[in-house]
């Protein structure tokens, strides 16, 4: 060994032994997020040196400590100031901490003294994760059930870290049968890439979900790794994609891209049933292929006209049930094209992904030509073949979702009435997207209808029918509560600005329902509900406009009771007034509302 290095050596020691004395390591905390929902469950402890020295990364640290002997002192530092700072932050998720089999069996280490830190700093035990690792050489043959039931007894969860970068591997899983199992980093690096990677993260999912167990992807760092995992059956991941380390236990973005936000159309209350209830599972073809076996596979499922061709998954045309058997049917044709690929008579599909609405599939089949309606429909599922549909079925959900509405439909109207609307607030809340609900209502409308007779009534509903129609077109669900209460479910970036113009052309249109002298008094004199003559002003609209947290809201019913107040709130201003609570949940205290 160089002088040169033992001064560095020599330098490092003294470094970490004033780091861990002086307490100047500083935890850091990394989000593991649900896939599903984007949901923060926990962080990961992490530790770094000061900021501009040579041990500031963890690897520098650890490997530090290895050359020093000074791990075990290292990694108890560590444990403390991660608790003490995670005590301070008060959070409700868990926190996963790496502790080092080895460390079990050392002098430095005290029985208990995991559980007397907790107790000290009032952390209940089920919000800690203990997480083994195999990583170390000096943990080969350390890690073992022992260390496991120890940490399981005192009421801990168990993972296991790093899966696939020790030693022990899927024989560890076996003996050790803990709750979580992690990824190793290197498996999820270019997954979206790698097939053998792909093989290997589906076969542990298999493995998991038949023994129970959790699984979380270490290191996603781009969208596309992500997406392929969620492909894959992993439902937790970690990484710099979802949120790197901070010391301030700061949560990734309320809203990601990767969230499932199926594609709607048009103003239909049935617009969540997608092409996915059409999924009729058949085999496919691959390019390579013979012509062959698509004749075999055709006689074994007389049911489908068409066959999907793929190239990695992904539906490239189909082979036609009725062009093959006219070849094989002419002279020598079987024996000629029997074993060539299927690529040599491959025809063009109609590729429909599994989240598009029923409404936006049916118009697409009607603008093909009359062969679509033949062969069918090739169905993925982020452009992975899924399985085939067929027109008769896709005709009769249309009609069915068609009957449905208008048994629900309000008769004045004819927009969806109550049971569509809770039906589509019900399907956004449960697949945790993110939309606002406006509450429109008409102030002073009884005594108008009184004074100026139903028939003016009626049909000053039906024009703020029309109107929220207009506006909300698009990505938006326009439903009629009944009365003179209607309800707009808003999936647009731009909801306050379509408010803004239905308030407006509302005001300027509702002149023409009264007489000259009711508006040059500027309204009507009417009975109130108590039997009182009473002046009430020329109509206006209130709007009470709220944005459910589908993470927080359970049902429908609290999101109605969240827009009903917040049209009470509207309802107290003078004129048409648009009032925008900020309570995304309730329970939530009266001052997180605003009006604008």
């Amino acid at each position: 060994m160089g002088l040169s290095t033992r001064l560095n050596i020599d330098y490092e020691e003294q470094l970490l032994r004033s780091l861990i004395a002086k307490d100047s390591l500083i935890p850091h905390f990394q989000p593991i997020v649900d896939l599903r929902t984007g949901e923060t469950i926990g962080h990961e402890a992490l530790i770094r040196g000061p900021e501009g020295s040579s041990l500031y990364s963890p690897d520098s640290l650890f490997q530090a400590a290895i050359r020093c002997g000074l791990m075990h002192t290292l990694e108890l530092s560590c444990r403390r100031l991660s608790l003490q700072r995670f005590a301070e932050l008060k959070t409700d998720g868990k926190l996963f901490l790496n502790i080092s089999a080895s460390l079990l069996g050392t002098p430095e280490h005290q029985k208990g003294l995991t559980a007397d830190m907790l107790a000290e700093l009032e952390i209940p035990q089920h919000s800690i994760v203990i997480e083994l690792s195999e990583q170390h050489p000096f943990d080969q043959y350390g890690l073992t059930l022992e260390a496991v039931q120890h940490y399981r007894g005192m009421g801990f969860d168990i993972a296991i870290d790093d899966l696939g970068s020790g030693y022990s591997g899927l024989k560890l899983w076996l003996e050790l049968q803990p709750n979580i199992v992690k990824i190793d980093k290197h498996f999820v690096h270019n997954v979206d890439r790698e097939p053998i990677k792909r093989q290997f993260v589906k076969s542990i999912c298999g493995i998991a979900n038949g023994v129970g167990c959790s699984i979380i992807a270490e290191g996603i760092e781009t969208k596309s790794e992500l997406l392929t995992l969620k492909e894959l059956g992993v439902t937790i991941g970690q990484g710099f994609y979802l949120g790197r380390p901070s010391p301030d236990l700061s949560d990734p973005p309320g809203e990601y891209t990767w969230l499932p936000k199926p594609l709607r159309e048009g103003n239909d209350s049935d617009m969540a049933e997608t092409a996915s209830v059409l999924v009729q599972p058949a085999p496919a073809l691959s390019q390579n292929d013979e012509l062959e076996l698509a004749s075999v596979l055709f006689k074994d499922n007389p049911a489908y006209n068409a066959l999907a061709v793929l190239e990695d998954g992904r539906p490239v045309g189909t082979v036609g049930r009725s062009k093959l058997l006219e070849l094989f049917s002419t002279q020598y044709g079987r024996a000629l094209y029997e074993h060539k690929p299927v690529s040599v008579m491959l025809d063009d599909a109609l590729i429909i992904e599994s989240d598009m609405s029923l409404e936006k599939v049916s118009q697409i089949v009607t603008e093909q030509n009359d062969v679509y309606l033949n062969q069918g429909l090739v169905i993925t599922r982020k452009g992975l073949y899924v399985g085939l549909g067929n027109v008769r079925d896709l005709l009769k959900k249309i009609t069915e979702l068609k009957i449905r509405n208008a048994r629900y439909a309000n008769p004045l109207t004819l927009l969806p009435g109550n049971v569509p609307i809770s039906r589509e607030i019900d399907g956004l809340l449960k697949r945790t997207e993110n939309f606002r609900v406006a509450y429109f209502d008409i102030n002073y409308f009884k005594p108008f209808n009184d004074s100026y007779g139903y028939v003016k009534g009626d049909y000053l509903i039906q024009q703020l029918g029309s109107l929220l129609t207009r506006f909300a077109n698009g990505d938006n669900f326009t439903g009629h509560v009944g009365g003179d209460d209607f309800v707009v479910v808003f999936r647009c970036e731009d909801w306050l600005e379509r408010c803004q113009k239905i308030v407006a052309e509302f005001d300027n249109s509702i002149r023409e329902y009264y007489s000259p002298q009711d508006l040059e008094r500027g309204g009507i004199w009417s009975q109130s509900r108590s039997g009182e003559s009473t002046f009430f002003p020329v109509l206006s609209l209130s709007v009470g406009i709220v944005h459910p947290d589908p993470y927080k809201c359970l049902s429908y019913h609290e999101v109605a009771e969240l827009a009903a107040e917040a049209k009470k709130q509207a309802k107290l201003a003078d004129g048409s007034h648009i009032f925008i609570s900020r309570r995304r949940k309730q329970g939530s205290s009266e001052n997180e509302s605003e009006s604008e």
